[in-house]
């Protein structure tokens, strides 16, 4: 018989405890996902001279622009901003993570730059709206998602903190996206510097009331060393980072980093830059927890609007169609048909 009292999976069969086995079903969700295959779409986005090409190359060991045209300042001046995507299949230890990067070019370069950040929150948008009509159609087996999990904004070293652009862009986005600041070119900053213009752009990201991606609690069970490290993940937005995809020899070791007059800097050497604590929070940490909140928060808010706006069309077209004389089937018939509708019209024409 079995027993029902702190029933763990375990039957009693002649005073023996016998394992019905669904303690592998983690091993099975496990072995299905890594057949499956990962995937993740990261925006870059701030001012060109940042760094962040170089950065994105290092933090995922790979070339994505290496058919990059640089323009010159005549041409910046009259260039608007544009959407670009990127995507790699990237392999480790039988792990395939199918990365996207979503840049944008142009940016914060132009004379006058009022709303250019309207084309990144357009392209987040179709991007929602695109996994909505997928998810709303009748095939839904092979749904290619899209959705933009993290967008690493890149803040000037230059000036006294948040310019008014990087005030604007954030505030227009930080409900469509995760938004992880970046401080770039960390080297053109002392280290006192450093930590006095952090200290500066977390007080104007809280003055302001921009939403920037929030690291999830740690569960109390977790050990000591693992909260230390969440709680030095928290500490260090905006991460300070700098990026180099070149080699160079240091102490007799070969590192990655930038070699100057007066010294190196070693891109993964953590006394020099937060470069090893944003690899690990994008890709080791946190990776799962950005996906998780673009679907359950950023999505679910689009996907509520949606429906509300297209309930709200549909009810305002039955009142003003609909008359007394008809029979509850056709008023039926008639509420169907409005609403294949407009669902339409709005996912086309963008109402929503």
């Amino acid at each position: 018989a079995a027993s029902h009292s702190g029933w763990q999976g375990q039957v009693r069969t002649g005073g023996h405890k016998e394992y019905v086995g669904f303690a592998t079903l983690p091993n099975q969700v496990h072995r299905k996902s890594v057949k499956k295959g990962f995937d993740f779409t990261l925006m870059v986005a701030g001012e060109s001279g940042l760094g962040k090409s170089t950065l994105v190359n290092s933090l995922f060991l790979t070339d994505l622009y290496k058919d990059r045209k640089l323009l010159n300042a005549e041409e910046r001046i009259t260039q608007t901003v544009e959407i670009t995507k990127h995507t790699v299949d990237i392999e480790e230890k039988g792990v395939k993570l199918k990365l996207t990067i979503v840049d944008t070019p142009g940016f914060g370069d132009a004379v006058n730059n009022t709303e250019c950040w309207k084309s990144v929150a357009d392209y987040i948008d179709q991007q929602f709206e695109q996994y909505f009509r997928d998810e709303s159609g009748l095939n839904r087996k092979n749904i290619q998602d899209n959705r933009v999990h993290c967008c690493l904004y890149f803040i000037s070293p230059f000036g006294h903190g948040l310019r008014p652009l990087d005030v604007e862009f954030m505030k227009a986005l930080h409900e469509k996206v995760n938004i992880v600041p970046i401080l770039a070119k960390a080297d053109t900053l002392t280290p006192n510097e450093v930590k006095k213009k952090k200290f500066k752009i977390r007080e104007e990201i809280e003055q302001y009331g921009i939403k920037i991606y929030q690291f999830p609690d740690c569960d109390s069970d977790e050990d000591e060393d693992f909260k230390q490290q969440d709680q030095e993940l928290k500490d260090s937005i905006p991460f300070a980072v700098i990026g180099s995809n070149t080699v160079v020899e240091a102490k007799g070791k070969r590192v990655r980093g930038r070699l100057y007059p007066w010294g190196i800097v070693e891109v993964e050497n953590s006394a020099h830059c937060d470069f090893v604590k944003l690899r690990n929070m994008l890709v080791r940490t946190h990776m799962q927890d950005l996906k998780d909140v673009t679907r359950e928060t950023h999505y679910e808010n689009y996907r509520a609007h949606c429906i509300q706006s297209m309930t709200r069309m549909v009810v305002k077209e039955r009142n003003r169609k609909q008359t007394p004389n008809r029979n509850g089937e056709e008023a039926m018939l008639m509420n169907i048909s409005s609403w294949i509708k407009f669902t339409t019209e709005c996912l086309g024409n963008q109402v929503i």
